[in-house]
């Protein structure tokens, strides 16, 4: 993986004025899915990536489950807004790609609840033993770059928590149910004033690439 160490600055602005590394974002093709709910909203978040490190980003590229590309993509991004089910074939194939270093960070659209509720029920079948679960505000995925002290909610009280699979005690998996691409990548405006707000989930967004490029 391409590590930004050393490429972000403290301050969370770019430290350099040349490029020094590039960064591109996988879309992924799942189940009966094609990879374009929500637009380039893999891209959207390749550019928050740039805007506060040196990093060149690069269009987002298609990656179906079943293909040997999958392995070549260290960082993926898959959202929806339906229920979906992995075939045998395809739990395989992101056992081994999430057990050699892969991330796959997960949202729901629109902040519909069945992509989530299907996020959660086939990623738990992943590893024995390894359920997906709320990752709390102690972990260092809220403040791998910016400090978040907690997710707020635009409609719900009380806070919101990124969840994910752990594969060994390390994070490999993280999935916000509660729109989080259409957040950071397009105002939530489709998300009718639910979700998390839109600063938030640009700054979590980044948080989760930096977290993932860096461990």
């Amino acid at each position: 993986m391409v590590l930004l160490a050393g490429l972000l600055s403290s301050a969370g602005t770019a430290g350099a004025t040349e490029r020094a590394a590039t960064f591109f974002v996988g879309r992924l093709k799942y189940a009966n899915n094609d990879g374009n709910d929500c637009a380039e909203t893999a891209e959207q978040l390749a550019k928050l990536v740039s805007k506060v490190s040196t990093i060149e980003v690069h269009v987002e590229r298609k990656v179906r489950t079943l293909e040997d590309s999958l392995f070549d993509t260290p960082f993926l991004f898959m959202n929806g807004h339906n229920d979906f089910v992995f075939s045998e074939q395809e739990l395989e194939n992101l056992r081994r790609y999430l057990a050699h270093g892969g991330f796959i960070l997960g949202s729901g659209c629109c902040t519909n609840p069945a992509f989530p509720a299907a996020w959660r029920r086939e990623f738990s079948r992943l590893f024995p033993g390894s359920a997906v679960q709320p990752i709390g505000y102690d972990h260092l995925i809220y403040r791998s770059f910016y400090k978040m002290p907690a997710l707020h909610s635009m409609d719900k009280s009380g806070d919101i928590h990124l969840e994910g699979v752990f594969y060994k005690k390390q994070l490999v998996a993280v999935m916000c149910q509660d729109g989080l691409c259409c957040s950071f990548a397009m105002d939530a405006s489709c998300n009718k004033g639910k979700g998390v707000p839109p600063d938030e989930a640009k700054k979590i967004a980044v948080n989760i690439a930096v977290y993932a490029l860096t461990h």
